[in-house]
């Protein structure tokens, strides 16, 4: 009796426990809306051959951001990240005084595979890596820029990096969760500052750290 007692609260234990697996397997998608702060931690060279003793900084921007996440398996997940921001350039060394050099909107799809640590708690640290592209669009020189040398057209290059990131998830309701989130975009370009015949050159490491939060929600 006592057997078959012990039988029966298993089975109907594994009949409810059944369903609820079920449920959380079916929730492979994870989408996520942040705001969060583009830091560039830029390293610039000098803009040759006209200025040697100048180089420029990028500030700092605020923007928001959506991202999309996959889960393979219960700890393994795929994430696209999607923002752009508006990114402005000042002038430094010998054009330290100019103030704004340019503008450029920066576009930097982010694709990073993750691991979620612990997958069903109420917190949820995670970590991941992958690659990013950035896209520079709407590039300009600014006013103060062309006054001191001329009409000039400021272009970048698009640049191809690597991106990692370290997060965590925190239930709110059920259904919806805080999430804070940090991650290293590497993000190299050239800026090409055409003014007429003269063409100069300046190397940027852009590099930021990028700090986020947000809320989610799990389907």
């Amino acid at each position: 009796m006592k057997r078959a007692v012990l039988v029966s609260i298993g089975a109907v234990v594994a009949a409810l426990a059944v369903p609820a697996h079920a449920e959380e397997a079916d929730k492979r998608w994870i989408i996520r809306a942040r705001a969060i702060r583009v830091t560039p931690t830029e390293k610039t060279g000098p803009i040759l051959p006209s200025f040697p003793t100048a180089h420029t900084a990028v500030t700092n921007s605020y923007a928001p951001e959506v991202d999309f996440t996959y889960m393979a398996t219960r700890h393994i997940g795929a994430e696209l990240i999607l923002a752009t921001t508006k990114q402005h350039i000042e002038g430094r060394g010998a054009l330290d005084g100019l103030g704004k050099a340019g503008r450029t909107w920066v576009l930097p799809p982010t694709l990073t595979l993750q691991y979620h640590f612990a997958p069903s708690a109420h917190i949820r640290p995670y970590v991941g890596a992958g690659v990013n592209y950035t896209i520079f669009y709407s590039e300009n020189a600014s006013n103060a820029l062309q006054s001191a040398i001329g009409d000039t057209k400021l272009k970048l290059k698009d640049s191809f990096g690597y991106a990692l990131q370290a997060g965590v998830d925190i239930d709110i309701t059920p259904g919806i969760f805080l999430n804070i989130d940090l991650k290293y975009i590497d993000i190299d370009t050239t800026a090409r500052l055409t003014t007429g015949s003269l063409i100069n050159r300046e190397r940027v490491h852009l590099d930021p750290l990028v700090p986020g939060i947000g809320i989610g929600m799990r389907f």
